[in-house]
């Protein structure tokens, strides 16, 4: 073996193929990939999570030494216990390496631990340099000097700016096609009882040696998971392959539906490409440029169903992660509504007689999955309406779902589901009663309780869960222009109605389970 003269460093949600690093073969530079006992214990994940992330390491660490890349790849069996800064010192050691590179983290705790790291071997001599993972169309803080000497953090505004930006969807003359830059209005659809569901794509992998490893290292693990056909893509080219499949067989009609939540129907016409991206298996870019080719050549497309998709990956993900930089760390911590109940023990089980919650909690356990609505408007409503800790809840959801990493996750569900940042991201509280979720699913033809019914045993929790949270927030809620219908309708509201639905609704804050 040559001799090593640089060490760097890729984590697990740095598994891009196309980085610059890989241009060339340097004989004299080795890549440390770990599987990290640190990443794996910080919260219950459920078995999938860790199985996609150590799955596709493990290619993508094959995909680099079948190109003459070297590679030392620690698995979790090998000595798990061991630091990242006890690898890198370990590996320094055993070869005459003179400089340290990494790729900036997109997680605050591993971009502090990086640079202590980085502060001890400036001091041993070592050389360090930083490089930036080449993914994001933005960089940590294009969201800050937009904002900067803004009271207000609009998405729509920074939405416009990166469509400017990246010159998608404007006419020669820089307007919005179609003249309208958002076609929200157009994608809150409910599924048409006519419409013919796609079967959807099952990629099929083999992760028995995986989920082997991570049982024989003692991780905590939540949820199912089928070892033999294992769905979720764990390589670019199987990332390459959803996202065709999407773009020819769901992008006619996701805009439209992207909304709609349907029983035993997880997934219905979303792309599945989360994990993906957030991994870095594939950029978003290219999942751009691949939406608009098709758009242009396909003309059962509409320019609602791409607006709506791109609005997701070059507005809302983008400008979520230039909070979590602008924000943290402090923003782990906010607590708007000053919540601290306990997360009820059917999150754990999906056991609840609210169907909406079953099925959304349900189909989480299985396939570590449920798409934004089902988040925000049914285990993020219900979090919220029911005064649960939104440390509790950022737990859950950074434990339960296949794409949840911190950066994308805490600004979702502390800022976007739960309020807690006093206003950051989101312009009011998303809280419904059960006439919302009535509306956007079926999940309330099959539940014990009715939806009709605004009072008594049988009438819908969220219902009085609502309206008392109304009541209960008012000196910090009805001042919002956008919450000043609700507040209207709160004081046209029957006193006697009122009272009843506290009542019921204290009852369930108190004992969520027994619902």
């Amino acid at each position: 073996m040559e001799q090593l003269v640089r060490l760097r460093l890729l984590l697990g949600d740095q598994l891009n193929t196309k980085h610059s690093w890989f241009a060339r073969i340097d004989p004299q530079t080795v890549y440390l990939i770990a599987e990290m006992h640190q990443e794996t214990t910080q919260v219950t994940h459920h078995l999938q999570k860790i199985v996609a992330f150590f799955q596709s390491m493990r290619n993508f660490a094959d995909s680099l030494e079948s190109q003459g890349h070297k590679v030392v790849y620690q698995y979790i069996c090998d000595n798990p216990q061991r630091s990242l800064s006890e690898r890198i010192i370990e590996l320094i050691a055993q070869h005459p390496i003179e400089c340290f590179e990494y790729q900036l983290p997109d997680n605050f705790r591993l971009d502090q631990q990086l640079q202590e790291i980085a502060g001890v071997l400036r001091e041993k001599g070592i050389k360090v340099t930083t490089h930036d993972t080449e993914h994001f169309l933005t960089t940590r803080d294009t969201l800050t000097l937009h904002f900067k000497g803004k009271k207000q953090l609009l998405m729509e505004s920074f939405y416009r700016m990166m469509r400017k930006k990246h010159n998608i969807l404007l006419t020669p003359q820089g307007d919005p096609e179609g003249g309208k830059w958002n076609y929200d209005h157009e994608n809150r659809k409910s599924i048409d009882s006519k419409l013919q569901l796609p079967n959807g794509l099952h990629l099929q992998n083999d992760v028995e040696k995986v989920v082997e490893d991570i049982s024989l290292s003692g991780i905590p693990t939540l949820g199912s998971i089928t070892t033999h056909a294992f769905f979720w893509p764990t390589s670019r080219d199987q990332a390459i392959t959803l996202l065709d499949y999407f773009c020819e067989y769901l992008l006619p009609y996701f805009g439209t539906y992207q909304d709609a939540m349907l029983q035993d129907e997880p997934f219905l016409f979303h792309s599945k490409l989360s994990f993906a991206l957030n991994a870095k298996l594939i950029d978003p870019k290219e999942v751009i440029d691949s939406v608009l080719e098709t758009y242009r050549k396909n003309d059962r497309i509409s320019l609602a169903q791409v607006e709506g998709f791109i609005r997701q990956i070059l507005g809302w993900r983008e400008y979520m992660r230039g909070i979590y930089w602008k924000e943290m760390p402090e923003y782990s911590s906010k607590n708007y509504f000053d919540h601290h109940r306990l997360l009820p023990t059917f999150y754990w089980t999906g056991k609840t007689k609210m169907n909406c919650l079953s099925q959304a909690i349900g189909q989480t356990l299985e396939h570590s999955y449920a798409h934004h609505i089902q988040r925000l408007m049914i285990t993020g409503n219900f979090a919220l309406l029911a005064e649960i800790d939104p440390d509790q809840v950022d737990q859950w959801y950074l434990g339960v779902y296949i794409d949840a990493i911190q950066w994308v996750e805490i600004t979702n569900t502390r800022g976007m589901s739960q309020f807690a940042d006093g206003g950051i991201i989101a312009t009011k509280p998303y809280i419904s009663s059960g006439a919302y979720i009535d509306k956007m699913s079926n999940y309330c033809k099959n539940c014990q309780y009715s939806v009709k019914e605004k009072t008594g045993p049988n009438s819908c929790p969220f219902n009085s869960l609502y309206w008392n949270f109304l009541e209960k927030k008012k000196d910090q809620l009805s001042t919002n222009p956008r919450m000043a219908m609700m507040y209207r309708l709160l004081e046209k509201k029957d006193k006697n109605e009122l009272s009843a639905q506290i009542e019921r609704a204290e009852l369930i804050i108190e004992q969520p389970d027994r619902f």
